[in-house]
């Protein structure tokens, strides 16, 4: 109990506000009308003391009871100071363990989000993001992206990188926009970081596999093949297990073989797609490390992972990962064929991946922004609708309880 009480002293002492940190000022990918506020600060909420609510939710936790969603709603609407974010982060903690978790709603994850944002609490918001599993927090693609071009604004693209993969993992490329934000800090990375773990190998690598799947251009074909690469390495060196295991990827193997389909599917089509000659050379570089005679010591790795994923499924694992590595001398010689003939066809683009995705950026963000700008005004209206409906709820019911306890009241006196 006293926890809660110093909180919720706190609480009460800190009314000051701080500056707000504005971020439509600097145009940096998304525009200033993207990331403007005004439209997310005018809305109308319900104005609390964020005390009587920490004291609210204490006493229902101590009953045992369930807090509502609006309730914690109501909490985050009404953060006013990075100090409060602090206090937020708790309670959603304690929403997420409590009965009512799967009710968590849209609007308070994005208000969630754009209060750290606001008071600098970006941390916050990537630790909850990263942590979403006791936070619930699980943001729609208009938030990834706030956050996302936050972190590119700050010139922070180790923690923008986060932002991705956590996207890749809630497989949330659904728009556009986000697509074209993480492959773009995808080879923002990759033009500075060359020495990757296996386990940056995978992130990296669904991470571009799922966007290059959805993009109908040469970046898009470019980031397939890239990423199947990165996981084809994966999968012959850790085994096709590390690869699928807690990811949004097939468990089937034959990862390389798909890169070398998507080079068979540039040759044969008639359209102007191209494969950038950046992508062939990682797929080159890693064929032929493949094939090579390895060292003795690194014998022990791949053992090493097979044995934590259980005596069981090893010997068919080895199965499947000698059947694949069979195949490499074969998966050479169609890369070495099929990269004659893109050359011979002019489907090989000689520019950067980091410089044809920031040149695809500025030609298809405008549009896709516009798109995204429409459908957040709607997704406003809507939260707002959802809303009052869940106040009236509440308010019908407090009616009905009073109406109850009165009527046991009044049994009780006649009795």
């Amino acid at each position: 109990m006293a926890a809660p009480m110093v909180r919720c002293g706190i609480l009460l002492a800190r009314k000051v506000l701080l500056p707000q940190h504005s971020l439509a000022g600097k145009r940096c990918l998304l525009s200033a009308a993207y990331v403007d506020s005004h439209k997310w600060e005018t809305r109308e909420k319900e104005e609390y003391h964020l005390a009587d609510l920490a004291s609210l939710m204490d006493k229902t936790y101590e009953r045992k009871l369930p807090v509502s969603s609006l309730t914690i709603s109501r909490f985050v609407d009404n953060i006013s100071s990075r100090e409060e974010v602090d206090h937020a982060e708790y309670y959603l903690y304690k929403f997420r363990h409590s009965p009512n978790c799967w009710y968590l709603r849209d609007w308070t994850i994005h208000t969630w989000i754009r209060q750290c944002l606001k008071y600098g609490a970006q941390d916050k918001a990537l630790y909850t993001l990263v942590n979403k599993v006791q936070y619930g927090i699980f943001p729609d693609n208009f938030t990834f992206n706030l956050l996302m071009d936050y972190f590119i604004k700050k010139e922070n693209y180790k923690n923008a990188l986060s932002v991705v993969f956590e996207v890749m993992m809630q497989e949330a490329f659904e728009a556009p926009s986000t697509q074209l934000l993480s492959l773009y800090v995808l080879y923002h990375c990759l033009a500075e970081k060359t020495d990757l773990t296996w386990e940056e190998e995978r992130n990296f690598g669904a991470s571009l596999l799922l966007p290059g799947l959805k993009q109908k251009n040469s970046v898009g074909l470019s980031s397939q093949l890239y990423g199947y690469t990165l996981l084809g390495k994966v999968e012959l060196q850790q085994g096709l297990r590390a690869v699928y295991h807690n990811m949004p990827l097939l468990w089937q193997p034959g990862y390389l073989d798909r890169a070398l389909q998507v080079m068979e599917k540039v040759v044969s089509a008639p359209e102007d797609g191209k494969l950038c000659k950046e992508a062939l050379e990682v797929l080159d570089r890693a064929l032929k490390a493949l094939t090579a005679p390895a060292p003795a010591s690194s014998e022990e790795q791949p053992q090493e992972a097979g044995d934590s994923q259980g005596s069981g499924s090893l010997a068919e694992q080895s199965d499947v990962e000698e059947s694949e590595r069979s195949r490499l001398p074969e998966y050479l010689e169609r890369f070495k064929a099929l990269h004659s003939k893109l050359q011979a066809l002019g489907k090989v683009e000689s520019g950067s991946l980091l410089t044809l995705t920031t040149q695809l950026v500025k030609e298809q963000l405008p549009t896709c922004e516009a798109e995204d700008i429409a459908a957040y005004e709607q997704k406003l209206q809507r939260w707002h609708q959802e809303r009052v409906h869940l106040i009236q709820r509440e308010q019908e019911q407090r009616e009905k309880a009073k109406q109850e306890h009165q009527a046991r009241r009044a049994a009780k006196a006649s009795a």
